[in-house]
């Protein structure tokens, strides 16, 4: 008899070691890669689906840890030092878990980053960060449970999660400005063309010192042979947030050609958009 089983149990081992069939992962893996600024931002996370279930405060009850998916950690890595809520997060890898409310979400950012459900002993000390979120109600259930970075701009973004019907975003800096500026000042003791230019470009997109966009800029063109028509039409631009339209006009009228030219109409549409609304004639 005993002999009996361990054939069986041999038999079922040896078909199990030859199957050669893969089946869907009920939460497939998720990798999401975006560039913030010029920090790195990766989220690597696993994706459960509802099949039917009600999620926040049944499948994933209120007011307890949650891992934020499902299999391993979620994990958040940064290239470069963020702030999350005023709390400054050094550059690196971490776990986010959250415990969802009806209301608002606890974020925690920790740094264990190997593991599988939430941790049997939490440890407050490995809290990098901890935040608060506000639930937002959506009309539309989302099947399946998703992660995005939205709301980029030059210095921050937001982590959004979406399930079910809620969405939660949680807001980070990255220190953009502080890095472009660094370079800037650090490149202006002997710049280029082409450090002129994107020095200017940055001060004008950013609400900075237009004068000083203006006088970058010219430079940048008195340095270049044969400005091209989408460094033209950044100096209109500049031109005319800096109330200088008649130039404004000229340089977008140059810009304007040079598309035709190269067969951009993209660019053509912008200049003659410009164009119209500087009052060209």
């Amino acid at each position: 008899m005993k002999k009996s089983a361990l054939f069986l149990f041999a038999l079922a081992v040896s078909f199990m070691a030859q199957a050669q069939i893969n089946t869907p992962a009920p939460s497939p893996a998720s990798k999401l890669e975006q560039k913030v600024g010029l920090t790195d931002v990766t989220v690597e996370y696993s994706r459960p689906s509802m099949r039917g279930r009600t999620i926040f405060g049944d499948l994933v009850p209120f007011d307890k840890l949650w891992r934020t998916g499902a299999n391993g950690y979620t994990l958040v890595s940064f290239s470069n030092d963020v702030k999350i809520d005023g709390q400054d997060v050094k550059a690196g890898t971490y776990s986010m878990f959250t415990k969802p409310g009806a209301t608002s979400w606890e974020v925690f950012f920790y740094t264990d980053t190997q593991g599988g459900g939430t941790p049997r002993d939490w440890d407050e000390s490995k809290i990098v960060a901890k935040t608060t979120a506000k639930v937002f109600p959506i009309e539309m259930p989302v099947e399946t449970f998703t992660i995005t970075i939205d709301d980029l701009t030059n210095n921050g973004a937001v982590i959004g999660i979406i399930w079910e019907k809620t969405y939660v975003g949680v807001k980070f800096e990255v220190p953009t400005d502080t890095a472009v500026m660094g370079a800037i000042e650090k490149t202006m003791a002997g710049p280029g063309a082409g450090d002129y230019y994107t020095a200017a470009v940055y001060y004008a997109n950013e609400g900075k010192d237009i004068g000083k966009a203006k006088e970058w800029m010219e430079k940048a063109m008195s340095m270049t042979k044969e400005p091209r028509f989408w460094q033209l039409r950044q100096q209109s631009l500049i031109y005319a947030k800096a109330g200088d339209k008649k130039s404004a006009i000229e340089t977008a009228k140059k810009s304007l050609a040079g598309a035709k030219e190269a067969g951009n109409d993209d660019y053509v549409k912008m200049n003659t958009d410009s164009l119209k609304e500087w009052g060209a004639k």
